[in-house]
């Protein structure tokens, strides 16, 4: 991984969404030693998806970014979430709701894959009224070489957030982000998109 064609590719990710949507760099399978590049880099937000993968690299460069969590989050671990994050993209359960003060996302699976995580569309009132710190939404679309296939998806979360009064919209990643923002994304989770060279 180069300095130089991450912050060139992030700088063309962040020019192309636009001034109101925010970059996660999506470090998933980014060593703790290696996120110094991230930082040479002019990274400003990182997205983790593992509790004890962000505490071994928030160790290190604690400092240095915002720090989002973008995994599934286990009640046990919300604490800590807690104390790192500004923002969880992806709260499905009361529990995890309960032991955050910090702004969360609440994630919706549109799609009725059982693979899937998130509360159903049927759920998403009564989740908000228990718990007035979720601002938005966040979803995953099925999976499709076609960035185009996630669109439906999409469209379908910022209606569900106009509904519910909610400004905040976590979705794309490296390979329909693009979709994400034409579609009304606040935030994208971007990873290979940044990493590949």
């Amino acid at each position: 991984m180069n300095a130089v064609a991450v912050a060139e590719a992030y700088r063309a990710v962040c020019a192309e969404a636009g001034a109101g949507v925010t970059v996660v760099a999506a470090t998933k399978y980014v060593a703790p030693e290696e996120m110094a590049i991230l930082v040479e880099a002019g990274i400003e937000v990182v997205g983790e998806n593992r509790v004890q993968d962000m505490q071994r690299k928030h160790d290190l460069h604690g400092a240095s970014f915002r720090w989002h969590f973008i995994g599934a989050l286990q009640s046990n671990k919300a604490r800590i979430v807690d104390s790192i994050c500004d923002l969880v993209h992806a709260v499905e359960t009361d529990s995890a709701a309960r032991r955050l003060t910090i702004p969360s996302l609440l994630e919706v699976n549109l799609s009725g894959e059982a693979s899937k995580s998130g509360v159903e569309e049927r759920e998403i009132e009564g989740v908000l009224e228990r718990h007035p710190g979720i601002c938005g939404l966040m979803t995953m679309p099925p999976y499709s070489e076609d960035p185009e296939a996630s669109r439906p998806t999409f469209r379908r979360l910022a209606e569900l957030a106009r509904r519910y009064d909610l400004t905040q919209l976590s979705m794309g990643t490296s390979q329909d982000w693009r979709v994400g923002v034409e579609e009304g994304a606040t935030h994208i989770r971007v990873g290979s998109t940044l990493f590949r060279g």
